[in-house]
């Protein structure tokens, strides 16, 4: 009975292999040596910076599709976007290099706090909550949801906001995408002149909540001799293509006309991590130490942050008693 039954197990596993292999080889579809020769030149990211889910989906589309260019991947540069135009025979145009800009310095506004927030430290849940932390309901909330997204240590969080690396940061815009509040937005890298407000408020709304907010007062739209200027969903918006095309005979009129100091001239300020031209090499080392920083600081304040809260609850009972 029992090699009966071993017998038969026997016989339906050998069925099986064998309608198995039958299958590979009648359903087998053979994989074009072009997609796997692109698919070693990516660097396997998979960040979609080039519009597609993965680098295997870009190497099909860019071997099959003929209007697919062949410099898309944003994380591997020229060299990357060379190696692909010689392996499908497309001739490689030269594109702008993008960054990832914080459209927000409440910082400098000093921006209050509506509440203590104590949930979920995510920007996207806090963002719901009677209209985020912060008095300004368009400031960046700084819990870092763009910071886990991003796959290439381009950013973290000190004193509340998002910074950038700009020697890490290669323009995916997976960032921009998690942003709940469309904090951050890309530039290209040769930009001037940016917008460091995203507020959709105007005059005295913002001015009750930020000291540096845009007022919407469009001063930048009738002096930029560019017309590169301009209102978009309630935001002073700059096309950069516009703005790159003019060149610098402007003289920078919109950043000297701006009350408020928004709009910055991105060769003088420190509007992003490091000034422009004298940032610091980061080596995996430094990546490493950066992180341990960034790790001791937010575990002092949170410590900082619940002992308020304890102290503020004793002082509650103190009044009850």
């Amino acid at each position: 009975m029992v090699i009966t039954s071993i017998l038969i197990l026997a016989g339906l596993g050998l069925a099986v292999a064998i309608l198995l292999g039958l299958a590979s080889k009648i359903f087998y579809v053979e994989e074009d040596p072009k997609v796997e020769a692109v698919l070693e030149a990516l660097p396997g990211a998979n960040c979609g910076g080039c519009g597609y889910a993965g680098c295997e989906g870009y190497a099909i589309a860019v071997v099959n599709v003929p209007t697919v260019a062949a410099n898309l991947c944003v994380a591997g540069g020229k060299d990357v976007a060379a190696s692909v135009g010689q392996l499908t025979g497309k001739a490689v145009t030269e594109s702008d290099p993008l960054i990832s800009f914080r459209r927000c310095d409440k910082v400098s506004g000093k921006v209050q706090k509506r509440y203590s927030y104590q949930g979920m430290p995510s920007c996207a849940a806090a963002a719901t909550l009677a209209q985020g932390s912060d008095v300004c309901s368009h400031s960046c909330l700084g819990f870092g949801d763009c910071v886990v997204t991003c796959p290439f240590d381009a950013l973290y969080i000190k004193d509340d906001v998002v910074c950038v690396r700009e020697n890490l940061c290669t323009g995916c815009g997976k960032c921009t995408q998690a942003c709940p509040r469309n904090i951050l937005e890309l530039i290209p890298r040769r930009a001037r002149v940016a917008v460091r407000c995203s507020t959709k408020d105007k005059l005295r709304a913002v001015m009750d909540v930020c000291q540096v907010g845009c007022i919407q007062c469009g001063k930048c739209i009738k002096t930029c001799p560019a017309n590169a200027i301009s209102f978009v969903d309630n935001r002073i918006v700059i096309d950069q293509k516009m703005c790159l095309a003019y060149g610098p005979d402007c003289d920078m009129a919109c950043v000297s006309a701006c009350p408020r100091k928004i709009l910055r001239n991105l060769r003088e300020k420190d509007c992003l991590n490091n000034k422009m031209g004298e940032l610091k090499e980061i080596t995996p080392e430094n990546k490493t130490e950066n992180k341990s920083e960034n790790t001791t600081t937010e575990k002092v304040e949170k410590k900082v942050e619940a002992k308020q809260v304890i102290e503020k609850t004793e002082t509650t009972n103190e009044k009850k008693e």
